[in-house]
């Protein structure tokens, strides 16, 4: 039959105009759940970093008699535990604003979310330029503005200590700047002219055989008095080098590899940054058809 209606008088009239029936709706599940799900999973892994952050945070003012020294910003940044409480709550809040708005429908919490997404990104691509494009200045960087501070609290916090240990251990080496295990020098346990038993050394990871063979223990004595040797006669029992340079070279080898990674980390970034937006625009349609 024919959709055509006609008056009685024979005058043409318009065909009736279709609307999309009562149930539908401009709003994806696929996107709205895609987006629950993926943040769901950053939710999950926030609140286990801010839980293992808190935990050890606690455990050192048990340690520090109820004390933890935050007088400068430094300190907050070589506290590890105190980094992760504060990584575990940005990832927790912002992914749960993800998770909420995008099963909520709320357009204000997810421009929220895809606004930190995009202050992330930026941020990301920014340190990567520098990186990239100064590595010199950033090494410089680097050696000038960490390099005493990091030494001179190698024995305040354990959690520091621990980081340190295990970065000279992977990369196999000692120090952080050109000087190498001569930067311990700087630290007052391993000082020439301290009274400690480890005066003139190095901590145990700088050895290149920390680890005795036939008993499986570690010789925390190792490194001792080996700031008095030339670099040669060093260079038989511990690791020379600094550690920012040996880390820089590292990263000039696998260049590839992780630029790969940071591209992947980057479009990842941006997709969900697109989901974000394109479920925000189905809502404001859908709204826009129930006004």
């Amino acid at each position: 039959m024919s959709n055509h209606r006609y008056h009685h008088g024979g005058n043409y009239m318009h065909p009736r105009m279709s609307y999309p029936p009562h149930h539908f709706t401009y709003v994806s599940s696929c996107v709205k759940y895609m987006i629950f799900l993926l943040n769901f999973l950053f939710w999950l892994f926030g609140g286990l970093l801010l839980a293992i952050g808190v935990y050890a945070f606690m455990d050192k003012l048990k340690d520090g008699n109820g004390w933890v020294r935050l007088d400068t910003v430094y300190d907050v940044i070589f506290n590890i535990s105190l980094v992760m409480i504060i990584a575990g709550i940005v990832v927790f809040v912002v992914s749960f604003a993800g998770c909420l708005g995008a099963l909520r429908e709320n357009t204000c919490l997810l421009k929220f979310y895809s606004m930190c997404l995009l202050m992330f990104f930026i941020m990301e691509m920014t340190l990567a330029i520098i990186c990239f494009v100064f590595p010199q200045y950033m090494n410089s960087f680097l050696e000038y503005q960490f390099t005493d501070k990091i030494i001179h609290s190698y024995r305040d916090d354990s959690d520091l200590q621990n980081f340190i240990d295990f970065a000279q251990q992977e990369f196999k080496c000692c120090g952080l700047s050109n000087a190498g295990y001569q930067d311990w020098s700087k630290n007052e346990y391993f000082n020439c002219s301290s009274p400690s038993v480890e005066r003139c050394g190095v901590p145990y990871s700088c050895c290149i055989n920390a680890t005795d063979i036939s008993s499986g223990l570690v010789n925390i004595m190792c490194g001792y008095g080996v700031q008095e040797h030339s670099v040669a006669a060093a260079s038989k029992r511990i690791w020379t080098s600094g550690c920012i340079e040996i880390v820089r070279v590292w990263v000039e080898r696998n260049l590839y590899v992780i630029a790969g990674v940071a591209l992947g980390i980057a479009l990842l970034q941006l997709f969900v940054i697109y989901l974000a937006k394109t479920l925000e625009g189905q809502i404001d349609l859908q709204k826009s058809r129930w006004s």
